[in-house]
């Protein structure tokens, strides 16, 4: 593959990329700088009872609202008390209205004093499952036998089943769109090579298993996470009326109209070629010196066959674009680009994407194959697929671009959050793609200026040097001995073809330069699906930093207890911290400090300190005021950015006994 065609046309065009890289990152800037907020996964923003709230008496019911529209069930919140017990109805509220989107759960009557735990589950707008969990006490604090879930939805071995399912899904879709294009773009007569139909139908055998394993997984992958759940009947009728369900079913659907394709492909048109090809070849003397160029020659006035050809051609190209772009809207109209900001744009842009993703990395593929397993691949396919790839390039600099603008939002988000560091490593394999690319192109177009008639010079050697001709072979009667002959006449043929792939030493480095290409672009391949399963920079930053769960609220209060030990006289302790409302700007600061009967301990002097190391801030001094006897406060407190804080409480309980404790916490 070639990012830029090799013909003498295109020599100066290398010159213009680092103006293009220029505007490129031009754009980018600007588009950073303005962007405004907006979200892609779903986070919980607020809650009734708030997490950590003791509340006097026992709530009616429990409310969570969201950024986003969100798909809940009547089992997707659970609320548990002390023991474990569920003390919630069962039954869903859908409490939304206007911009508003709030989901409850009526509890019973008559709940004890306690600590009760709020678990929730929900599928957020672009397909992706979200969870967290919080607690609340009535009367007070109690302890408790339930323990918050550490692991994610959609994560576990079903989460994995499930990405590697939607890993081979990019990886078919890529190579059947790319392969497809290849023949009919590059190389029409490859629509006859083996090499070429086995990978493209393999390709179709993949993205069809795996959409189906992706639909059948769908019901455990966003609920409880258990593959039994796969054949559970009401589930999957449940995600057939859901997006990312449709979107799955719509795919099938059009894979049935690429099988038809495919059959075409390499059937009638196939045919066609090969007949037009026969026909364009001169008779009699010389005619081996025109087998590159009229084996794949795309004549207009001419013979029927080629008329017919070029017909067929033109129904299949048609036909082809709207299949693939029908598959690839499946992913743009179920995932992130259906949400956020700017939808009506962001979805033609990822379709668009994909299809650029398929042309170059696709086409690759199948140039890779080519150049491995047919011995007399023309030099102008080669250019074209050159041409191609340049196009393909452009078109996802240009998406590609929006897309980051769109999910990342801000530079901060680009190198602190997981998202962005993710969209990164994206940039550096196409960069170095197309660093590849670059040697492919010198290869190209050594390949375009060697003589043209010297691979089949070199074939027509080989065939001059077999031992016997296929007439004069003698077949023993022996089966083992005929057997033991076959696989040697097979093993000479393929060493005869190895030579011939091998004569040309510019073919010979261009197959290695695009075998280099093709391993990049498997783990390219790796990081986009990958992608897709990630938070959003947006979204991850506005919850409250570079891996915050779903389960962030912002707007809360941040509550730590942290035991101390300063080594004298009553010195031992606990202190209890609270930042309200834990986000960026300004905070509220109250310390207590209790001794280990839990009453208020009064001591000389208390000092905090905030840090937040991953950006070199701070630490940042404070000290708080005694408001009264073990309490202390502070207002105006200032935390200028987002992440995870560090925050230092120093406690000196006399002259010379002090400690300092430090704890953690996360300020959206």
């Amino acid at each position: 593959m070639t990012a830029i065609a090799p013909s003498p046309a295109r020599v100066r065009a290398p010159a213009s990329l680092p103006r293009l890289v220029l505007v490129l990152a031009a754009l980018l800037a600007t588009l950073f700088t303005a962007a405004g907020p907006a979200s892609a996964h779903a986070a919980l923003t607020a809650s009734d009872p708030k997490d950590g709230a003791v509340v006097a008496t026992a709530p009616a019911q429990v409310t969570l609202s969201f950024s986003e529209q969100v798909a809940m069930g009547d089992d997707s919140i659970r609320v548990m008390d002390p023991q474990g017990k569920r003390v919630d109805t069962g039954e869903l509220r859908d409490m939304c209205s206007g911009t508003t989107i709030r989901y409850g759960t009526a509890l019973h009557s008559g709940l004890p004093d306690g600590t009760y735990t709020v678990a929730w589950q929900a599928v957020s707008a672009d397909s992706h499952p979200v969870s967290g969990a919080f607690t609340f006490s009535i009367g007070a604090p109690s302890a408790t036998s339930v323990a918050l879930p550490t692991a994610q939805a959609g994560g576990g071995p079903v989460g994995i089943a499930y990405d590697i399912a939607r890993y081979a899904a990019y990886g078919g879709f890529t190579v059947l769109v790319g392969g497809a294009a290849f023949i009919l773009l590059c190389w029409r007569r490859g629509a006859a090579q083996r090499p070429l139909q086995k990978l493209i139908v393999r390709a179709w055998v993949t993205l069809t298993a795996a959409t189906l394993v992706m639909l059948v997984l769908r019901t455990p992958y966003t609920g409880s996470g258990k593959f039994a759940d796969a054949l559970d009947l009401d589930g999957l009728k449940a995600v057939l009326e859901t997006k990312p369900g449709a979107s799955l079913v719509s795919r099938l659907l059009l894979l049935g109209a690429a099988a038809l394709f495919i059959a075409v492909l390499f059937g009638a048109y196939a045919r066609g070629t090969a007949e037009a090809a026969e026909a364009d070849k001169p008779k009699g003397k010389g005619k081996g010196k025109q087998k590159d160029r009229g084996a794949d020659k795309a004549s207009g006035p001419g013979s029927g066959a080629d008329k017919d050809a070029n017909d067929l051609l033109f129904g299949l190209g048609i036909g082809g674009t709207v299949v693939a772009g029908g598959i690839a809207a499946t992913w743009a109209l179920s995932e992130h680009a259906s949400t956020g900001v700017q939808p009506g744009i962001a979805m033609p842009a990822d379709i668009l994407h994909l299809l650029a993703v398929a042309a170059w990395l696709g086409g690759l593929t199948a140039l890779l194959v080519a150049l491995h397993k047919v011995p007399d691949i023309e030099r102008e396919a080669v250019r074209r697929f050159s041409r191609v790839a340049f196009v393909s390039v452009l078109v996802l600099a240009v998406t590609g671009v929006y897309q980051s603008w769109r999910q990342v939002g801000s530079w901060s988000a680009l190198t602190g959050t997981s998202y962005g560091q993710l969209l990164l490593v994206k940039v550096g394999l196409v960069a170095v793609l197309v660093g590849i690319a670059y040697v492919s192109r010198s290869w190209t177009a050594r390949l375009t200026d060697a003589p043209a008639g010297k691979p089949a010079k070199i074939a027509r050697q080989r065939d001059v040097s077999r031992e016997t001709s296929p007439a004069s072979v003698t077949v023993p009667e022996d089966p083992k001995r005929a057997a033991q002959l076959a696989r040697q006449r097979a093993a000479r043929e393929n060493a005869r073809e190895k030579q011939v792939r091998d004569a040309d030493p510019a073919r010979a480095g261009l197959r290695r330069s695009v075998l280099a290409e093709a391993g990049v672009a498997i783990a390219l391949l790796a990081v986009t699906t990958v992608l897709t399963s990630t938070e959003p920079g947006r979204t991850a930053e506005r919850a409250g930093g570079p891996d915050s769960a779903a389960t962030a609220v912002p707007n809360r209060a941040i509550k730590i207890t942290l035991p101390f030990d300063t080594g004298g006289q009553n010195g031992k302790g606990s202190v209890r911290v609270e930042v309200d409302p834990g986000r960026v700007g300004a905070n509220s600061l109250h310390v207590w400090i209790d001794d280990p009967q839990g009453r208020p301990l009064d001591i000389p002097e208390i000092k905090v300190a905030f840090t937040l190391p991953a950006k070199d801030i701070g630490p940042l001094p404070l000290l708080p005021e005694r408001a009264a006897p073990g309490h202390w406060s502070a207002s105006g407190v200032q935390l200028p950015l987002a992440g995870e804080w560090r925050i230092d409480v120093t406690v000196r309980t006399s002259d010379i006994d002090q400690t300092t404790v430090q704890k953690n916490v996360k300020i959206g």
